[in-house]
């Protein structure tokens, strides 16, 4: 246990001092899926440039889901009852090892019901942690907060490929048909392999915290910013304006039209399947409304609440111009012939499940790229004599595998915890060396 400690010490050591910030990452990535472009796939660079400058708008309604998923959830969080739940939720924690094993459980958890929840919920749930925990190692209990969209959220109930492929009408419908989620999600294999990553990873977690004395203590100045949120206080006088903003009139009508629309929307489409990125925001913020009870008090809130997006609005283009790059020049058919082409009948999920992996570090698009991908992946199945739903998890597994060591997906959890992707580095390298080699041996045992 103390060897695993010290081994994640070195490589948080060495990321602090090798590996650059987020941004930085970023625009590494970005220059070397260029120079991928222009020397595998012979396109003029002039071509890739232009790929490049227009895909920065690819992900545009994506990057404002993300924007918003992560204000009104944090809105959320604000709240009365929301943060007497996630005081609750943090007390249930004993000793720092206690409160890094319930940030790795109920990340992972939480992502398997839905990625955005996990994504909003873990990071507000660091805060009340470490305010009940100080002396909790910072770093991890981060990014324990982090192993939900690394481990658990493709295989859950919002996973974007096997969701797809389950709904009348989808793209591939005419070549694949309809592969039910009974065959894929809800198959004996893969809630297995989700148990036990879960397991394995809750018990690593427990194994990396380091002793007292060598924990890393948040600090104290992020710690006081996590104090309790203040409301306004009510202006002296009276008149229909003050009246407006300090009585929650419109906030209860507002959420009360909300909460039945929100109703009727899952009425009409089929229960938790009509649960999506849209739905989860519409959701976040009429609950946040009604909540907070006065438009004055909401108002104040969002001030706070809107200084977590700085990451997002500055990072998530140079992304979608990566993303457009991938699809404009034919990169990601190559690197799928290339792993194909390695492949056997035995060994096809095990290889579409690392290659999946590798496209997804440097389009970290939480399966939308399934649609540039799919059409050859299950033709070489086809051929294989492979099984389209094995394709389907395989895909869905590898798309999250990296997201453990890419900061696209921590960059709003990043930003909650004041901290940069190199400090919690080290521990989840540790957690993907540990990650990678059992999904890998069980999508070969599987094939």
């Amino acid at each position: 246990m103390e060897t695993l400690v010290r081994i994640a010490e070195a490589l948080g050591r060495f990321s602090a001092r090798y590996v650059p910030g987020s941004f930085a990452i970023a625009v590494l990535l970005s220059l070397f899926t260029m120079g991928l472009a222009v020397g595998w796939t012979d396109t003029p660079a002039p071509r890739v440039l232009d790929a490049w400058g227009s895909g920065f708008w690819e992900l545009l309604s994506f990057s404002m889901q993300m924007a918003l998923v992560m204000f009104t959830g944090y809105l959320l969080a604000l709240t009365r009852p929301v943060r007497a739940l996630l005081e609750w939720l943090a007390g249930l924690a004993r000793g720092p090892r206690g409160a890094v094993v319930l940030m790795a459980t109920v990340s992972m958890g939480l992502a398997y019901l839905n990625w955005g929840l996990s994504l909003v919920a873990s990071a507000m749930l660091v805060r009340f942690v470490v305010r009940r925990r100080p002396e909790v190692d910072y770093r991890l209990l981060v990014a324990c907060a982090y192993f939900g969209l690394g481990a658990t959220w493709h295989a859950g109930l919002s996973a974007s490929a096997p969701l797809l492929v389950a709904t009348p009408g989808h793209f591939l419908e005419k070549q694949l048909g309809l592969i039910p989620i009974e065959r894929t999600l809800l198959s004996p294999f893969n809630l297995g392999l989700t148990a036990a990553v879960v397991t394995g990873l809750a018990l690593l977690a427990w194994a990396l915290h380091p002793s007292p004395e060598r924990a890393v203590r948040v600090d104290p100045k992020v710690l006081e910013r996590f104090q309790d949120f203040e409301p306004p206080e009510r202006p002296a006088g009276h008149s229909p304006a003050l009246w407006l903003d300090y009585a929650p009139v419109l906030t209860t009508v507002f959420g009360v039209l909300g909460v039945v629309w929100f109703a009727r929307a899952l009425w009409l489409g089929g229960g938790w399947k009509a649960i999506n990125l849209n739905a989860v925001n519409f959701l976040f913020l009429t609950l946040a409304v009604l909540l907070h009870g006065t438009p004055a008090r909401l108002l104040k809130a969002s001030e706070e609440a809107a200084s977590v997006l700085h990451g997002i609005v500055l990072q998530f283009p140079l992304y979608a111009g990566i993303y457009g790059i991938f699809k404009a020049t034919g990169l990601t058919e190559r690197i799928g012939q290339l792993f194909v082409s390695l492949s056997t009948t035995a060994t096809f999920p095990a290889i579409v499940y690392l290659y999946s992996g590798v496209v997804n570090y440097f389009v970290p698009s939480g399966g939308s790229k399934w649609a540039i991908e799919a059409p050859y992946l299950l033709e070489a199945a086809r051929a294989l004599g492979v099984a389209p739903e094995k394709v389907v998890l395989a895909y869905a597994w590898g798309d999250m595998a990296t997201d453990l060591i890419q900061p696209f997906w921590a960059l709003p959890l990043l930003t909650v915890a004041r901290l940069d992707f190199k400090d919690i580095l080290g521990f989840l390298l540790l957690a993907f060396v540990f990650y990678l080699p059992l999904v890998t041996l069980a999508f070969f045992v599987w094939g």
